[in-house]
């Protein structure tokens, strides 16, 4: 038994799972002596595999990934079950139901802000198994800020919770785990609501969109991004962050739109996301939307592959710049990838759809390895056949923790 590895893959999960040596040992039933030495290589003696499967219970992990020499990358690039259900439990402490906290120390804002940035830029670069650590303290923080904080502070510190909360719906989205994003967004809404401010307000507005299609609902998301939209837009179009989020929220409503009965829709509100986007005169970032001209094609070639329309969808990705594209963030590029290749399956190229995963697959791993969605594509693939892609969609399909 390679004990050096078992080691190296127990101190990995033991961080990530925020726990010291000597709790980690007490779970176990060790000395924090014994987790130094097997964490350091350094036991002369194999370690029982009752011990093991104790270890691998307490880090909420399969035994297999404690024993496995392979490479570690497909285990830790994800937000794991472990750390969703954290933010679950999280989202339901008590204090962070009633404002009832019991810390009496004021929370530093600027760090707060420093925190809720980091969050969203690792989001954005598809780094997303720091998410699963962040943002339970995040939640915790962010409510503790809200409840101390009064007048025009209180309004700041609500938009401020408002975007832990969108990030919340923005990671649990991502992973699958849609009845997380649903309670998140609700929470969302309601604190962008109290901040009285029209910008949060649509930046919320915009992840219950999401949450509510990804929970079967498209035809009451559609209604509600639209209706978000027009009770807001005269006070949106007036800066560059409001236009950003009113944008996103047609986009995001043309995404429900496409997966609803009434896909007739679907131009009209992308039209008014253009419009958005005219208006804004160039791509951006305004609250971490990565909205302008670029955002809004790449969003056509997913609606229609949403709506089956590969061919199509192919035909609109050729004629998105590939400037604009460059100047997106790692997890839209990535994203926009895998729409083309699940266009490229529909149009029965399955072996371009291939390529078009392994590009993806360079640009962003975790989009690929970790996305539920994108897993299924490559599952399609295999099932489909891929021709003489076949050994490269076998070997993905490996790094993506499929079975064989």
């Amino acid at each position: 038994m390679d004990t050096s590895g078992i080691g190296r893959r127990i101190a990995y999960w033991r961080g990530r799972r925020c726990l010291t040596q000597a709790e980690f040992g007490a779970l176990v039933g060790k000395s924090r002596r014994w987790v130094q030495d097997i964490e350091g290589g350094q036991r002369q003696s194999d370690p029982r595999l009752s011990v093991l499967e104790r270890a691998a219970e307490v880090l909420h992990v399969r035994l297999e990934m404690l024993l496995s020499d392979r490479d570690m990358r497909a285990d830790t690039e994800c937000v794991d079950a472990a750390e969703l259900a954290e933010i679950r439990a999280t989202l339901h402490r008590h204090d962070v139901l009633t404002g009832a906290f019991v810390e009496p120390d004021p929370v530093d804002m600027d760090a707060l802000r420093r925190n809720v940035a980091y969050g969203w830029m690792a989001f954005q670069a598809s780094d997303y198994s720091p998410l699963g650590r962040v943002l339970p303290p995040l939640i915790v923080d962010a409510n503790r800020a809200a409840v101390q904080a009064s007048g025009d502070a209180l309004r700041s510190a609500q938009a401020l919770l408002t975007l832990v909360y969108q990030l919340t719906v923005a990671a649990a989205t991502k992973f699958g785990d849609d009845a997380l994003a649903w309670h998140a967004a609700d929470r969302a809404i309601m604190a962008a609501e109290r901040s009285g401010d029209a910008v949060a307000i649509a930046g919320a507005a915009r992840h219950v969109c999401d949450a509510m299609f990804h929970r079967g609902n498209s035809r009451e998301a559609v209604d509600f991004a639209t209706a978000t939209a027009s009770r807001h837009e005269r006070d949106l179009v007036r800066s560059s962050q409001g236009l950003s989020v009113l944008g996103m929220l047609y986009l995001k409503a043309s995404m429900a739109a496409a997966h609803a009965e009434h896909r007739g829709q679907v131009p009209e509100l992308l039209e008014a996301a253009g419009d958005a986007a005219e208006r804004l005169g160039a791509d951006g970032n305004a609250l971490w939307t990565a909205f302008g001209p670029t955002n809004v094609s790449i969003h056509r070639v997913s609606a229609l592959a949403r709506m089956n329309d590969g061919a199509d969808a192919v035909a609109a990705a050729i004629q998105i710049e590939q400037t604009g594209l460059n100047a997106l963030p790692r997890e839209r590029r990535a994203a926009h990838l895998v729409d083309v290749a699940r266009g490229l399956t529909q149009a029965g190229r399955r072996e371009e759809a291939v390529t078009k995963l392994l590009e993806a697959e360079r640009e962003a791993p975790e989009e690929v390895h970790c996305r539920p969605r994108t897993r299924r594509l490559v599952e399609d693939l295999r099932l489909l056949g891929a021709g003489s892609a076949e050994g490269r969609l076998r070997g993905l399909a490996g790094r993506c923790g499929l079975p064989a």
